[in-house]
C-alpha cells in the first residue's frame, strides 16, 4: 500500500514548506510525492481539482488500498463541490485519505451508509459547512487584500506598501 502525498501551491510567491513541515511531522513512511505548481497565466486558478496535472498523477498511479496524503484540505480543493467531488472519486477508487491539519484533519471523510454507500449524511453536512467557512475565509482574504491595495493607491503608493 502506497502514501501518495499531494501539495500544491496557488501563486508564485507561495511555496510549500508549510505543507512540507505538517508532512514532515506526520512521519509518512516512503511517501511518492506529487507537488502541483500554480497554474499558467493562461489557465485558470479556479481549476477543479480532478482537472489539476499533479493531482491526476497522483489517481493515475494509485491502487486500491493506497492512502492519498495532504496536509490540510484547502490544499488540495476550495469549494463544497469539489471536495464532495473528490471524496466520490477517493471512494470510487478505494482510497484513503488523511488529511493532517486543519479542519478536516480530526474527520474520518469516507465514513459511507453501509447499505447505500453514499456518503454518510452527518459527514455530507460537515464537509458541507467547512467547506463554506473555507470559502468566506477565502473571499474575505481577498477582499481585504483589494481594499489594502486601493487604499495604499489612494495615498500613492503601489504593491499595499
Amino acid at each position: 500500500m502506497a502514501n501518495l502525498v499531494y501539495k500544491r501551491v496557488s501563486t508564485d510567491q507561495q511555496s510549500t514548506a508549510r505543507q512540507n513541515l505538517v508532512l514532515d511531522e506526520a512521519g509518512i513512511e516512503d511517501p511518492v510525492v506529487f507537488e502541483g505548481t500554480r497554474a499558467p497565466p493562461t489557465a485558470s486558478n479556479r481549476l477543479h481539482p480532478l482537472e489539476r496535472p499533479k493531482f491526476g498523477e497522483l489517481l493515475t498511479r494509485a491502487r486500491p488500498g493506497d492512502t492519498v496524503h495532504i496536509s490540510e484540505m484547502f490544499r488540495l480543493v476550495r469549494g463544497t463541490q469539489h471536495v464532495l467531488d473528490v471524496l466520490d472519486v477517493l471512494h470510487r477508487d478505494r482510497l484513503a485519505l488523511c488529511i493532517h491539519d486543519g479542519a478536516f484533519s480530526a474527520m474520518d471523510l469516507t465514513a459511507r451508509h453501509p447499505r447505500t454507500g453514499e456518503l454518510l449524511s452527518t459527514v455530507r453536512f460537515m464537509v458541507q459547512t467547512l467547506a463554506a467557512a473555507g470559502e468566506l475565509q477565502r473571499d474575505l482574504q481577498r477582499e481585504l487584500t483589494y481594499d489594502g491595495l486601493w487604499a495604499a493607491e489612494a495615498k500613492g503608493n503601489e504593491g499595499g506598501g
